[in-house]
């Protein structure tokens, strides 16, 4: 009777671990999972916005730099005669500014004396207008006083004399009116001319705004002499070295972004069906093993690159052979985002891992804590 309870006792724990392995192991097999997963973040390439030696390189490759440290300094002393030359061109601008202004002030001061002399030329024509009539009425009467001796013809002489004498200031007057529109065309003509080349007043005028443009893309420019970190991260692929000449928008050294890690995941097309956007994920580094992180699921690729159809020789499409009874899936890319990464852990860009993705627990279930996936999975 013993030899038989000590048999069922075995099969029974048999029984239970065979269990429990299967229960364990639906947990990876059941749920969608990936070899294929990868370590990304996002990577700036830094580069000069003026070109020019390099005279400071105060950091070295694979260096941790913190936003705002300065990567490495251009000689500044071009930028800084540049900027010398663009103030003293401001100064000249001012005064040349200053210079057109008197200049408006006194074409003004023309034309409005060129309009005063209009008013005092057809002033004295009417007075004049006036005088003719008067003298020549006197004239008129005292040719007709003559005959009857009445008057002089001395007095006659006179009288015709002051009439003639009138007649030709009023020409004088007219002469003087049109000399003085003349001047008055002139003078305005003047005055255009000067504010136009003077152009708006203030800090609107074009000439100064020009002058004050210049002096700040010099100031700009001799600020983009000194390059800084834009963010937290790891200087890699450090090519430049003192003395080296770097050119205006041409990349020198790569950037890792430490706060910009993500997993991408390439799962095949089969298994993503049932995956959403906030479902627990495990991620196991090959580097660590041991180590599994927590993450999400923050999102699923839309498409990937075709590769037939696409253009070959003689642009002919580019068609793989395949076998009939063989259909491969394709990978799709599932973006992973880690929700929390240990300080022992270093992730690199373009390191491997396996991501298994827990479906359906998106609202918060399955929140025990996952352990890393066996070697065979990994």
């Amino acid at each position: 009777m013993k030899p038989i309870l000590k048999y069922l006792l075995t099969v029974v724990i048999v029984f239970i671990a065979a269990g429990a392995m299967l229960f364990k192991y639906k947990d990876y097999v059941a749920n969608p999972w990936t070899r294929n997963g990868q370590v990304r973040a996002s990577v700036i390439q830094i580069t000069s916005r003026v070109s020019g030696p390099v005279i400071a390189l105060p950091v070295r490759s694979n260096q941790f730099v913190k936003a705002g440290d300065q990567l490495f300094e251009i000689d500044p002393r071009t930028f800084q005669a540049s900027l010398d030359q663009a103030r003293a061109q401001l100064d000249q601008t001012g005064g040349n500014i200053e210079a057109l202004e008197k200049q408006v002030e006194a074409a003004e001061a023309g034309v409005n004396s060129s309009r005063a002399a209009i008013e005092q030329a057809k002033s004295t024509i009417a007075q004049l207008e006036a005088t003719i009539t008067k003298n020549k009425a006197d004239y008129e009467r005292k040719k007709e006083l003559l005959p009857q001796k009445a008057t002089s013809e001395r007095s006659l002489q006179r009288a015709e004399a002051n009439y003639e004498v009138s007649i030709e200031q009023k020409n004088a007057a007219i002469a003087a009116l049109n000399q003085a529109r003349a001047a008055l065309a002139k003078s305005q003509a003047t005055l255009a001319q000067t504010q136009a080349q003077l152009g708006a007043l203030g800090e609107s005028n074009p000439q100064l705004r020009a002058a004050l443009a210049a002096v700040e893309q010099a100031e700009l420019n001799l600020e983009f002499t000194k390059v800084h970190a834009p963010v937290d991260g790891y200087i890699t692929n450090l090519n430049l070295r003192l003395g080296s000449q770097a050119v205006a928008n041409q990349p020198v050294l790569a950037l890792v972004d430490v706060n910009s890690y993500w997993i991408d995941g390439y799962f095949k097309e089969n298994t993503i069906s049932n995956i959403n956007a906030g479902d627990r994920a495990v991620v196991t580094l090959m580097t660590y093993p041991d180590s599994p992180l927590e993450a999400r699921v923050d999102s699923i690729g839309w498409g990937i690159a075709q590769q037939d159809g696409s253009t070959g020789f003689e642009l002919l499409p580019t068609i793989s052979p395949t076998f009939e009874w063989i259909r491969l899936a394709q990978r799709v890319p599932v973006r992973i985002h880690l929700a929390d990464v240990p300080k022992q852990i270093q992730l690199r860009v373009g390191t491997t891992c396996s991501v298994l993705v827990m479906t359906g627990s998106g609202d918060g279930s399955h929140n025990n804590p996952l352990p890393a996936a066996p070697k065979a999975l990994q």
